[in-house]
């Protein structure tokens, strides 16, 4: 494995952020990057030169932005900057990972192997997030048609039994005082209730968005027994992906270990990454850094020590990220099929409240009237 000592380049130091930034947060989009990538891999490969490599792409765009930031790459090259160069004074658009690993391929002379490794890995991370979406999706569609359904029923349907039921309100069932009294709140309170159902989400998205809160959040995601099964699975399939794609590209330890950080957006993992790195610096390696780590699995800490000792430490790490990106998959597929059945069965519970709610009360009218 080489571990070299390679400065990071403009990307990731303080002389980038003295140059000026195209402003393209929110305006090119993950999918465009891929064609980007997906493109320039392809017109290297066949040989075409870099800048005209660019000149060619800009003609298949659509986006201004996305115009706009080739036009500048295509300056940068022809002003003799390099490509990593050029790539790093747009970090809302390229990553550190994505410019150490071109910087690491001009090097070497295979930037178009690396685009298209880079392009395998964006391509598996959407894969990743579709698999998340697709799991979720169902139960919370059953979760939002049966809060639906409650609230119909008692903002349409239990108005027109409360004349009815008035004549027996000392024998109605708590069920039915309790569902009638929820229907005159939301009638004649639903503004209030509205306002104040949105001041509490705005409320909790602040609070998640200060410094305790996110603390507070990344805590929960790495110790809950539900989330920290997937969170943990989640960001390590994405930070040994992107240490083994940089170490097998010829990208430093360190600068490998500084952009797996910053893939996964959680507090307590960077600190941990940071562990690691701490560790490396010492001369302890990276497996000393995985050690003692409550919610990092004791297989990640045993394939990498073997992965050092054997030179191999690059292929072994790939090897994990599969691992754990399979484990995943399959762990959410089963939360999916379990969370179907538990909907289904509280959705038919709250029916079936609901239901009894209303016909023992006209049961007990029927006697009165008989």
């Amino acid at each position: 494995m080489a571990i070299s000592t390679k400065s990071r380049p403009a990307a990731a130091t303080s002389s980038a952020i003295a140059l000026p930034r195209l402003q393209f947060k929110r305006r090119i989009s993950d999918r465009e990057r891929t064609f980007f990538t997906e493109q320039m891999a392809l017109l290297l490969e066949t040989g075409t030169p870099l800048q005209a490599s660019l000149q060619a792409l800009r003609k298949q765009l659509d986006n201004p932005a996305m115009v706009v930031l080739v036009d500048s790459l295509s300056d940068d090259i022809g002003q003799g900057l390099q490509f990593s160069a050029a790539l790093a004074k747009h970090p809302e658009v390229f990553s550190t990972t994505y410019v150490n690993l071109v910087a690491a391929s001009e090097d070497g002379g295979f930037m178009h192997e690396v685009l298209q490794q880079l392009l395998a890995l964006d391509e598996k991370r959407e894969q990743l997030k579709q698999t998340l979406v697709s799991a979720l999706s169902y139960p919370l569609f059953l979760l939002v048609f049966a809060l639906a359904v409650v609230v119909f029923v008692l903002v349409v349907v239990f108005p027109k039994f409360a004349d009815l039921f008035s004549q027996i309100a000392d024998q109605l069932p708590a069920s039915t005082v309790f569902l009638m009294a929820s229907s005159e709140v939301l009638q004649r309170h639903w503004v209030l209730l509205s306002i104040g159902l949105a001041l509490a989400l705005a409320g909790l998205k602040f609070w998640s968005a200060t410094a305790a809160g996110a603390r507070h959040l990344d805590w929960a995601k790495l110790n809950l027994p539900l989330l920290r099964a997937l969170f943990v699975q989640m960001y390590l399939v994405n930070a040994l992906r992107v240490l083994s794609l940089s170490l097998g590209n010829g990208v430093g330890m360190m600068d490998s270990l500084h952009a797996c950080k910053y893939v996964v957006k959680n507090s307590l993992f960077q600190q941990f990454i940071g562990q690691v790195e701490t560790q490396v610096e010492t001369g302890n390696g990276v497996a000393a850094g995985f050690q003692g780590t409550s919610f990092i699995p004791p297989i990640v800490e045993q394939m990498i020590s073997t992965g050092e000792e054997t030179g191999n430490l690059p292929k072994v790490l790939g090897r994990l990220a599969d691992y754990f990106e399979n484990e995943l998959s399959s762990k959410l597929n089963t939360l999916s099929r379990l969370a179907e059945p538990v909907m289904l069965l509280i959705m038919g519970g709250v029916v079936g409240v609901i239901v009894s709610s209303l016909i023992l009360p006209i049961f007990k009218l029927t006697r009165v009237v008989g």
